[in-house]
C-alpha cells in the first residue's frame, strides 16, 4: 500500500492517491487536481469524496470523464456536487454512488467505511480503509472543522464529536484535508476541549 498527497489550489487542500493492490483510488480532488492524478496513477478505479466542499471535489467532473472512474461521495452532500451551493464555479459533476451514513462500500475488492461525523457539512465523514482515516474536514491535526458556514450544524458537530469520542477506537493514521497529518489517538486528546468550544460558541 502506497499514498500520495499533494495540497491543492489556494486552500491547499489535500488530494490522495492511495494505492493499494495495484489499484488507484483518489480521494478528494479538488482545484487543479486533474494533471497531477492523471499523472500519478496507472490503474485508477474510483473517486471517493470525504464531503462536498468545492475545494474537496472540484476535479471530479473531469477526471471521472477522462479517467472512466465513478464518483463515491456521502449521500447527504450530493447535492454540492451538482448545484455549486457557494457559487464558486465549481463544475458540476455527479455521485455515481450516493454513500448512506457509516455504510461500507467494496470497490473492486476494497472496503471502505464511510464514517458519517456531520456538522461541518451535512454529509460531511471520514473515509476509513484499513488503519487509515482519510478525515477530510471533520478533524484535523490539533483542529476541527468550521461548523459556521452555510450548511454547516453547530448541534450536529457536537453530536459528532461525542460520536468519535465513545467508539472506543484506539489509534488510526489521521490523512486529513488540510495540512499535516496526524493520529487518532493524538487528536482525542483535544475531543473534549473542542466540545466545549463549539457548545460555548
Amino acid at each position: 500500500m502506497h499514498i500520495k498527497v499533494k495540497p491543492m489550489g489556494p486552500y491547499q487542500t489535500n488530494c490522495y492517491i492511495l494505492t493499494t493492490n495495484g489499484k488507484d483510488y483518489i480521494i478528494d480532488p479538488g482545484m487543479d487536481a486533474t494533471s497531477w492524478v492523471q499523472n500519478n496513477v496507472t490503474n485508477p478505479i474510483a473517486i471517493l469524496n470525504t464531503h462536498g466542499h468545492f475545494d474537496h471535489v472540484w476535479s471530479n467532473s473531469q477526471l471521472a470523464k477522462n479517467l472512466n472512474i465513478p464518483i463515491y461521495c456521502p449521500k447527504d452532500d450530493t447535492f454540492m456536487l451538482q448545484n455549486d451551493p457557494f457559487g464558486y464555479g465549481v463544475p458540476p459533476s455527479h455521485a455515481d454512488y450516493a454513500v448512506k451514513p457509516d455504510e461500507t462500500v467494496e470497490i473492486e475488492g476494497e472496503q471502505f467505511t464511510f464514517r458519517y461525523f456531520p456538522g461541518h457539512t451535512p454529509g460531511c465523514s471520514v473515509i476509513e480503509y484499513k488503519d487509515i482515516w482519510f478525515s477530510g474536514d471533520f478533524l484535523f491535526r490539533g483542529s476541527i472543522g468550521r461548523w459556521d458556514f452555510k450548511y454547516s450544524n453547530k448541534k450536529d458537530m457536537i453530536q459528532s464529536l461525542k460520536k468519535l469520542k465513545a467508539l472506543k477506537i484506539k489509534d488510526k493514521r489521521l490523512l486529513p484535508g488540510h495540512e499535516a497529518e496526524s493520529t487518532l489517538y493524538r487528536e482525542l486528546s483535544h475531543i473534549d476541549y473542542w466540545i466545549k468550544a463549539v457548545q460555548n460558541s
